[in-house]
């Protein structure tokens, strides 16, 4: 008996562990900018891969997904945003990277970035449809 006790409570995290589905890779996230001194939001798609050009900032979408829907929601996508400095005399200056990483859509003070005029939110992340699915 005390056998059979010792092996049922050995297996049952086994038996009755949850499922981890996969998250979803995303083919385009969606942005909202703000800017600061104009008080203007605006939000934009851009692919997987390519570049949004919001003011003085370049934004590089490399990559996003997010929980499949039966697991608590959340979005994640890797941007790379740099800011072209000016020289002080109206012309371009050198591209400065102000943030690298991945951003939450959930929580967006947890990576944030940081900049006097601007502000970037990840609110989602365009996932194909799930076939057999409506």
């Amino acid at each position: 008996m005390r056998k059979s006790l010792t092996a049922l409570l050995l297996t049952a995290p086994l038996l009755c562990g949850t499922a981890m589905a996969e998250n979803l890779k995303g083919h385009a996230v969606v942005l909202r900018t703000l800017d600061k001194v104009t008080a203007t939001t605006k939000d934009y798609t851009v692919k997987i891969g390519e570049e949004l050009k919001y003011g003085s900032l370049t934004v590089a979408v490399k990559h996003c997904e997010k929980k499949p829907p039966e697991d608590v929601p959340e979005t994640y996508a890797f941007l790379q945003i740099d800011d072209l400095k000016l020289d002080g005399k109206g012309d371009e200056g050198e591209q400065e990277r102000v943030f690298s990483g991945w951003m939450l859509a959930s929580n967006p003070a947890i990576s944030a970035l940081d900049h006097g005029v601007y502000d970037i939110w990840v609110i989602d992340c365009k996932v194909p449809a799930v076939q057999g699915l409506r």
